[in-house]
Parts: C-alpha cells; sequence; structure tokens
C-alpha cells in the first residue's frame, strides 16, 4: 500500500513538473517575447518600406556588387548555395560553419590570393581582415567600420556620390559595443545598404 502511495506521488510530480518545464514555462517565455522584444522574437526581420521582408539584421547576406558595400567572406555563401547542385562544395561544412583553415594552411592562402584579394585589387580596395577571412559562422551580417570605409572610393565612383556623404552614412549606421565594453564596433551590412539605396546623387 505504502509502494502505491509512494509510485502515485511520483507519477503526479512528473507530471506536474513536466507541464511547468515543458508546457507552461515555454509559452509564458513565447508570451513575455512576444510583448517586451517582438522584433528580436521573430527574428529581427529587416522590411523595406511596403513591409517585405527584405532579411535578418542577425543573418548576413552575400553583397558582391560595385553598387554596394561588400560583405565579407562565407564559406557557405551565406547558406544561399542550392544544396542539390553544391559544385563548389561551399556547403560541405552544412548552413553555418567556418573553413577551420589556420592562418599557416596553404588552402587558405591560396583561396584568398585567388579570389579575395583578386576582388578587392580590382576594386582599389585596400583589404582589411574581415574582406578576406570568413567568421566563425560564415553567417556574420557585420563588418568593421573600416573595411566599410576602404569601400568608400568605388561605391562613390559608381553611384555618382560624394565620398564624405558616404563617410556620414557609415558613422550613422555603426553599433558600438555592447554595453560599452562588450566586443568591437560593426557595420551591419544589410542595414547599410538599405541606407545607401535612399542616397541621391549628386
Amino acid at each position: 500500500m505504502s509502494f502505491a502511495r509512494e509510485a502515485s506521488r511520483a507519477i503526479r510530480s512528473s507530471i506536474v513538473l513536466w507541464v511547468i518545464a515543458a508546457v507552461i514555462y515555454p509559452f509564458l517565455m513565447i508570451a513575455i517575447g512576444q510583448f517586451v522584444f517582438p522584433n528580436q522574437a521573430n527574428g529581427s526581420l529587416i522590411r523595406d518600406s511596403r513591409g517585405q521582408v527584405l532579411g535578418s539584421a542577425l543573418i548576413g547576406q552575400p553583397f558582391t556588387s560595385d553598387r554596394y558595400f561588400n560583405s565579407r567572406p562565407s564559406t557557405t555563401t551565406y547558406s544561399t548555395a542550392n544544396p542539390n547542385k553544391d559544385d563548389n562544395l561551399v556547403l560541405q561544412t552544412g548552413v553555418s560553419g567556418a573553413s577551420n583553415l589556420a592562418p599557416s594552411n596553404p588552402q587558405l592562402i591560396e583561396r584568398i590570393k585567388k579570389e579575395d584579394l583578386n576582388r578587392l585589387q580590382t576594386s582599389a580596395i585596400q583589404p582589411t581582415a574581415d574582406l578576406v577571412y570568413t567568421s566563425g559562422s560564415s553567417l556574420d551580417p557585420h563588418i568593421t567600420p573600416q573595411a566599410a570605409r576602404a569601400q568608400v572610393s568605388r561605391i562613390a565612383k559608381v553611384r555618382g556620390l560624394p565620398p564624405q556623404q558616404l563617410e556620414t552614412l557609415i558613422t550613422q549606421n555603426t553599433n558600438g559595443r555592447f554595453l560599452g565594453i562588450f566586443g568591437e564596433p560593426g557595420v551591419n551590412v544589410l542595414r547599410l545598404n538599405l541606407a545607401l539605396d535612399g542616397l541621391q546623387p549628386a
């Protein structure tokens, strides 16, 4: 009799704890997130003036046109490659992940020389670390303010904009360190390019 009572108590306790941990708590967190941080809870989506979703502030996109600020390289092409026709094997690490090549690895050096340096030199851009190296996730949406400023001359020439106007745009779209001490200043490339499209040629 005592064993049955203890077993019943254990089963009831397990059910109550399961309801609290697996049902009530998750739904409570969803409700709080939607009420307090609705934008972040829904993916930090960036929309145009018509409300159309253009991307997320948390996930980078492969900007390569001379008319735009270019993103940093990505081993997975920001997960935009076709998994059914991945001839260059850019998705071999999955939808996210670094190349895991050390700075001294000949393959990394060859890739930088073959792809990134040639592209940057053709556009007369002074290479910065984040314009030649991929991020740990290969999905980083930010570049450094220095990397953005290195592209000013090219964009100013293509768009017919004064360089100073682009410099101001970069400053306006630079995020500072988190809480003033963590991380480094960065520029969200998608937000910067959207602001760039809003500028009028001189």
